[in-house]
């Protein structure tokens, strides 16, 4: 049976019809499911995913640990291609340092938010207790923070590159992660929190003449672009009051996906402990 068929399969399974029909009612419903083995869960996600009548519905999925989060997130990107699919891991370097933070992960976290926050629909997040346990910035402020910059714009160079050290950007040389920002005579490089690659603007005097994404390591321009909105580090720029956990963040018409609620909320106990030891040290 080949990947195609399995998936129909699992599309036009009953039971799946019946997830579908819980999730989607006015009053939220409380679901278990059980007999799930090998990628069946992963399969069943999609189902319910790719269903007409949920179309609308954001989901998170938390899975055990990082591993298996990571594990999740490729099985159902291969079986739903979606773009909108987002792995959101911890946003620091060792579980029991909160001081080290690490770039990429800001970077995939800082994406997945940025989205959720523009009202968009039909995005997956997968996660796990360890990134769950950590809040994220009100979706109001993260918007107010944004910097756009347009083709065609005139631009107080010397304002806009304060801006940037305000958001918690650093100046360098050549920009090679997330965080910095360079310029040199008429280029500006910005290598944003929300995007994969980082921006080259262009300037012809003040005015943005072109903009485009370009490689880190080659340095060479890929793809031209008429506007990009530069995020700030969502993890360091805002003050403890101007943050809330995940699933507050969330929007209502979000389906909430986790493998062991029990095994989950020890481990975000356990994370609060750690915090609290790290502080006290």
């Amino acid at each position: 049976m080949n990947l195609e068929v399995l998936l129909k399969e699992y599309a036009n399974d009953p039971r799946c019809f019946k997830i579908v029909d819980g999730i989607t009612l006015s009053k939220p419903q409380r679901l278990h499911l059980s007999g799930l083995h090998g990628s069946a869960s992963q399969f069943v996600i999609t189902a319910v995913f790719n269903h007409p009548s949920a179309s609308q519905l954001n989901h998170l999925i938390v899975l055990r640990d990082a591993e298996e989060a990571a594990y999740f997130h490729n099985t159902l990107e291969n079986l739903t291609g979606a773009l909108n699919l987002f792995y959101f891991p911890s946003s620091f370097k060792n579980k029991k340092n909160y001081s080290l933070l690490n770039p990429s992960h800001v970077m995939l976290r800082t994406e997945a938010l940025t989205r959720l926050a523009g009202g968009n629909n039909k995005n997956i997040i997968i996660t796990y207790p360890e990134a769950l346990f950590e809040k994220v910035v009100l979706s109001k402020t993260l918007s107010e923070n944004i910097i756009s910059i347009k083709q065609g714009d005139v631009l107080n160079v010397n304002g806009i590159l304060e801006k940037f050290v305000d958001h918690g950007f650093e100046r360098t040389d050549f920009v090679y992660e997330p965080g910095q920002f360079a310029i040199r005579g008429g280029i500006l490089d910005i290598y944003s929190f929300g995007n994969e690659k980082p921006y080259r603007v262009e300037l012809f005097g003040n005015e943005v003449d072109s903009i485009r994404i370009f490689d880190p390591e080659s340095q060479l321009s890929e793809r031209k672009l008429l506007q990009v909105n530069i995020i700030p580090n969502v993890e360091t720029q805002f003050e403890s009051g101007e943050k809330v956990s995940l699933l507050e963040f969330l929007p209502e018409n979000t389906v909430v996906w986790m493998e062991d609620w029990n095994f989950i909320k020890e481990k975000i106990e356990q994370q609060e402990e750690d915090l609290e030891l790290f502080l006290e040290s």
